[in-house]
């Protein structure tokens, strides 16, 4: 499928997991796909040449996304490069789990920064050359932590409820524009940290889901690619639990 051929692509994050998956969907749909990361070089260089391998162009970037002036010169790169950006893909974020009465302002700082922070660095730097196409998509990685809380992520839960509150106002500044921005919530998602259950801890976490397993990321990223396709053309504001039933 080519639906998003000739679009140029920004997935933050994407050196692995969730973030590669998205990255490698919206190749496959036809984009041109850029990628940043923090720390894994090898594993972003690795994605970038999978990317090429499909005939798409990539470049991966190095930054961390709470850093607001990196994260304009790596759009602003993209932009010079590919004279375009259609699609931004929010989705670099850590966990610092603990108990509140625990855990430290560093942690609390870290989480709300990468998470929410960097949602506004990567926006604000998009923001204008999308408005200049007069189109684009804008798709942010929340969590269903962020609706419903959970007990030891009060750090974790506060910065992707702060995602959806971000993402809903700036679909209504955006919209008269034509720049549709949506969040996706995942559940669930086989991880490196999953992987390391126990047989009786993965069967309590699953007794939790409706549709009894856990998420592949390509679940989550599939749908990250029809948001970013021109089947979504009238959503906006929207947040998509992915979650197995859980959030009902």
């Amino acid at each position: 499928m080519n639906e998003l051929k000739g679009k140029v692509a920004l997935v933050t994050g994407a050196s692995r997991g969730i973030g590669k998956a998205i990255a490698l969907v919206l190749a496959g749909a036809g984009a041109d796909v850029m990628i940043s990361y923090r720390s894994a070089e090898a594993e972003a260089e690795q994605v970038v040449e999978a990317i090429r391998g499909m005939g798409r162009k990539s470049t991966a970037y190095k930054s961390d996304a709470a850093d607001h002036a990196k994260s304009k010169e790596i759009v602003d790169a993209v932009v010079a490069s590919s004279q375009r950006l259609d699609i931004l893909v929010n989705n670099a974020g850590i966990t610092r789990d603990g108990l509140i009465m625990r855990m430290s302002e560093e942690d609390w700082d870290a989480v709300i920064a990468t998470n929410l922070k960097s949602m506004f660095n990567m926006c604000k730097a998009a923001t204008r050359p999308m408005m200049s196409q007069r189109a684009g998509k804008i798709i942010n990685i929340t969590s269903i932590a962020g609706v419903t809380g959970n007990a030891g992520q009060t750090n974790y839960a506060a910065s992707k409820a702060g995602v959806i509150g971000f993402t809903k106002s700036l679909a209504k500044e955006l919209g008269s524009r034509n720049i549709q921005v949506n969040a996706v919530a995942p559940g669930f998602v086989e991880t490196d940290m999953t992987a390391k259950l126990s047989d009786e801890q993965r069967k309590r976490l699953e007794e939790t889901i409706p549709l009894r397993r856990t998420a592949r990321a390509e679940e989550i990223a599939h749908v990250v690619g029809f948001f970013a396709s021109p089947a979504s053309d009238y959503i906006t504001g929207q947040v998509l639990c992915v979650d197995g039933g859980m959030v009902m």
